[in-house]
């Protein structure tokens, strides 16, 4: 790492289950929760990898795998691909808004559905508000919900975080009842555009799983970068 990280503490968490990846052991590597982070300091950790849960900065730190590979997308080489085309056509009738990321019943609720119907046998379940105060919000971070309506009803929220290099995309929640619109696809694209209309050169995806089937979609935003030995190599 650069030399103003080699200052920084880190911290090794012992073995636990894998949360993609069955049958196998997993270890993280986070800051020090008492350090103070600044935006320069959440981009240069970015840059090496590691992404946001709540208000801790953590990536994997297994010892004898490597299957967590660190993405991001190049906002403006982006061109959707036809499926990506067909999602945006299929939900042209969504309003789409930023809002200030803060807790409400109605991001809860949609939350507990989605973590009910998606994840009932992960460690996400049973939902609770703290959760998702925990999981989702942070004191320091410039984060937004990027939601979708449709008819007036919250049926989709990206959340996602400004840094100085683009935005990070840290986890979306939808209805699940419209499972049949794609709306996780529809949620990256609409961070896409936003990270555009910034000016932001990237969007940051977390880690590409390649034997995940839920973390192997990334591969499918391109021109995508993907972190390995130290630099980030671009797959067109």
């Amino acid at each position: 790492m650069q030399d103003e990280l080699g200052k920084r503490q880190f911290f090794i968490t012992p073995e636990h289950p894998c949360s993609y990846l069955p049958d196998q052991q997993a270890t993280t590597l986070f800051l020090d929760p008492r350090d103070t982070i600044t935006s320069d300091l959440y981009q240069q950790l970015a840059d090496f990898g590691f992404r946001r849960s709540g208000g801790h900065l953590y990536r994997p730190h297994c010892q004898n795998c490597q299957a967590c590979i660190p993405t991001r997308v190049i906002v403006d080489e982006f061109q959707p691909r036809r499926r990506q085309r067909r999602v945006l056509t299929k939900n042209m009738d969504l309003e789409v808004y930023l809002e200030p990321a803060a807790y409400s019943d109605e991001h809860y609720d949609l939350y507990a559905r989605y973590v009910e119907a998606r994840h009932g046998d992960g460690d996400m379940f049973p939902p609770t508000r703290e959760q998702f105060r925990s999981f989702l919000l942070s004191t320091w971070s410039d984060t937004r919900f990027l939601s979708m309506t449709l008819n007036g009803e919250l049926v989709c929220v990206a959340v996602t975080d400004q840094q100085k290099d683009g935005l990070s995309a840290v986890y979306t929640f939808f209805d699940p009842d419209y499972q049949d619109r794609s709306l996780g696809v529809m949620a990256v694209l609409q961070q896409l555009d936003l990270a555009r209309s910034l000016g932001l050169p990237h969007l940051y995806l977390g880690y590409w799983i390649r034997d995940s089937q839920k973390m192997r979609y990334k591969i499918d935003y391109r021109p995508l970068q993907l972190f390995s030995n130290g630099r980030w190599l671009t797959l067109s």
